[in-house]
């Protein structure tokens, strides 16, 4: 059974008794540490900044030129905050509930009130860095309503909020950089974790503009390099978002937690044709004033201005009235995809619904509407030429977020001693579903008020470790492992590209482990997995050499992990007989057509060790235990 090291009291207390307790460094120690940080996200930013602050020496390393191109940039939405501003009766409690109830009952308790406790603090930083959030009238910060909650707790600078927190840990990142506390490696890309004695020392980076590689020794490791959502081909991330840091770790024995519980988002511009290779998110937010609907009559071709009133179906509202529009992303996604299933779909493709701002138009004001999502909009417009301020939207779910990650301890490290992962490289905080606008409250959380005081329970014992050389034979084994892979894919000299590869990848994820699952489908699946990776070693091409430019060996490399991953994924969910938050099995659902859970035998996190090449990796439990928040059938009615 696996340690998740919560300390023991009353939940409310764990956090502040932990931080009163937890060994420190002190300041004369930390000038002798080192820790690298690979991702530059909201997560990775703040805690590079943060722990230089401290006084640590740190190397951060990503791989976009500027470490203002994390994907992190792309969040739209907003950020949660219990802060109670609108005097709606939220709290640190409510939070912690909304986050349990919302991901199914599938997470820890006092990760996630832990979570919520220190969201209050998260507005403050970024107040104080000068993040333009909304404000009314008379000053105080504006906040709105996300899916799953009945409080008003999400705190935004317009369609931008991703983009200006990230601009704030930037610019604390910055004047460590300044300082020369941290060390910036631009255009570089982790392949490898290196081990010594079995504790993490260091990482194989690939410098991406000429090929080099480099050695880097570091007394502690931490991965905040995002999610895998990129496994499906198709998703709202960046393009360049890869699984391939994690996937390092897990080879190198750190487990992977819940690696099925992917998020499909509800709101996103429908595919319209072959040719793509990414999806644009539209934010939950416009879900406030959103109505989503489709025709009442099948296949119906009219324009919907032309469809009245009592020929609309408001499908969410009818279904959930207590939530309407508001309800939980899965559960949004999954009604989406039953309605255009029934062949009640509209657009070209019949594969979209509308999202319509009529209502909130004639209520609100065309200026109001404007003032709130007005950069949505033109994006929207942008995008498909169609004027949503005239006209309803066309949305469809698609992957957005991972809720599997590595499994980590309530340190927040690994099962690798001295590797931690934080943000979305973790699995730790949501469950089977993440509410909407609580992924760069993770991520902020864990960079600027976890992490910095978890890592020093390790690193004051590591304080009379030596800097280890980078000509340890550790390193140089490890950086001959990385070549021999990379002098692999270039010899293979096949006829297909890694981009038919990937694609096919996501058509065999999407169809088989994507927004629903079934036992026949995902053992079909494994095969056909097994199939393509074969495929993918023996006929890739890639061309170009390895000490130069190559953006094509960064991609193989890549997808040649996203192939093991699915692998991973299916495994996961075939195992996993029940249905929970992202994670639908068809044969599990109740006779309304929702996920039913199996409590009694499916409340643990799922924990997967890698065994070796061509070997079926192992499942390790960590038990859920639920002391102050029952588990019930999750109801939005």
């Amino acid at each position: 059974m696996l340690d998740s090291k919560i300390p023991l009291g009353e939940l409310a207390n764990k956090w502040s008794d932990y931080k009163s307790k937890v060994p420190l460094v002190s300041p004369s120690n930390k000038q002798n540490i080192d820790v690298i940080v690979i991702g530059t996200g909201l997560a990775g930013a703040s805690a590079a900044a943060s722990m230089a602050e401290m006084g640590y020496n740190v190397k951060t390393f990503c791989f976009q030129d500027s470490p203002r191109r994390a994907h992190s940039i792309a969040a739209q939405g907003g950020i949660n905050a219990a802060k109670n501003y609108q005097n709606d009766g939220d709290s640190i409690y409510r939070l912690f509930y909304d986050t349990i109830k919302g991901g199914d009952y599938r997470s820890r308790e006092a990760n996630v009130y832990r979570l919520a406790e220190v969201s209050t603090n998260i507005i403050d930083q970024c107040v104080a860095q000068g993040v333009p959030f909304a404000r009314e009238y008379g000053g105080t910060l504006d906040n709105r309503s996300f899916g799953g909650v009945q409080v008003s707790r999400t705190f935004y600078a317009r369609g931008q909020t991703g983009q200006q927190l990230l601009l704030g840990a930037y610019s604390a990142l910055s004047r460590q950089i300044s300082k020369g506390t941290v060390k910036m490696y631009n255009r570089h890309e982790m392949l490898d974790i290196v081990m010594i004695d079995g504790k993490a020392r260091g990482i194989i980076a690939r410098n991406l503009l000429n090929g080099q590689y480099e050695r880097h020794f570091g007394h502690a490791v931490v991965l905040a390099t995002g999610g895998y959502g990129n496994v499906f081909y198709l998703s709202t991330n960046a393009m360049g978002s890869n699984v391939t840091a994690a996937w390092k770790a897990y080879k190198k024995g750190a487990m992977f937690g819940n690696p099925c519980f992917t998020q499909i988002h509800p709101t996103c511009i429908p595919v319209s044709g072959e040719y793509q290779s990414k999806l644009t998110l539209m934010s939950e937010s416009l879900r406030n004033d959103g109505r989503i609907w489709v025709p009442l009559k099948k296949n119906d071709s009219r324009r919907p201005e032309d469809i009245p009133e009592n020929e609309r179906d408001y499908y969410l509202e009818r279904r959930y009235p207590a939530f309407g529009n508001l309800v939980p992303r899965d559960i949004a996604s999954r009604a989406a995809k039953e309605r255009c299933d029934e062949g009640y779909g509209v657009g070209t493709t019949k594969m979209a619904v509308y999202l319509d701002f009529k209502d909130a138009i004639i209520a609100l004001g065309e200026d109001v509407v404007r003032s709130r999502y007005g950069n949505l909009f033109q994006m929207y417009n942008k995008i498909t030429g169609e004027n949503p301020y005239k006209t309803p939207m066309r949305i469809y779910p698609a992957v957005h977020y991972t809720m599997g990650g590595l499994w980590v301890d309530y340190n927040l490290m690994t099962s690798v001693p001295g590797l931690y992962a934080i943000g979305e490289c973790n699995f730790s905080d949501h469950g089977s579903n993440r509410l909407g606008a609580s992924a760069l409250m993770q991520g902020l959380a864990d960079g600027y008020f976890v992490l910095p005081y978890t890592i020093g329970q390790y690193l004051s014992n590591e304080i009379r470790t030596e800097r280890i050389s980078i000509d340890h034979e550790s390193f140089l084994e490890t950086e001959n492992k990385v070549k021999s892979k990379n002098e692999k894919l270039l010899n293979v000299n096949g006829k297909k590209s890694v981009e038919s590869f990937h694609r096919e990848l996501g058509k065999i994820m999407w169809d088989n482990c994507g927004m629903s699952r079934n036992k026949k489908d995902l053992k079909s699946a494994i095969i056909e997995i097994k199939q393509l990776k074969e495929d993918f070693w023996e006929n890739v091409f890639v061309p170009g050499k390895p000490n130069e430019l190559n953006t094509e060996l960064e991609k193989a490399g890549r997808v040649a992990d996203f192939i093991e991953l699915g692998e991973l994924m299916i495994h996961d969910a075939l195992d996993r007989n029940e249905s929970c938050g992202g994670h639908f099995r068809e044969e599990y659902q109740t006779t309304e057509g929702e996920a039913l859970r199996d409590d009694e035998n499916y409340t643990f996190v799922s924990a997967w060790e890698h065994k070796g090449k061509d070997k079926d990796p192992i499942r390790h439990k960590e038990d859920l235990k639920y002391d102050v928040v029952k588990p019930t059938q999750r109801s939005y009615k």
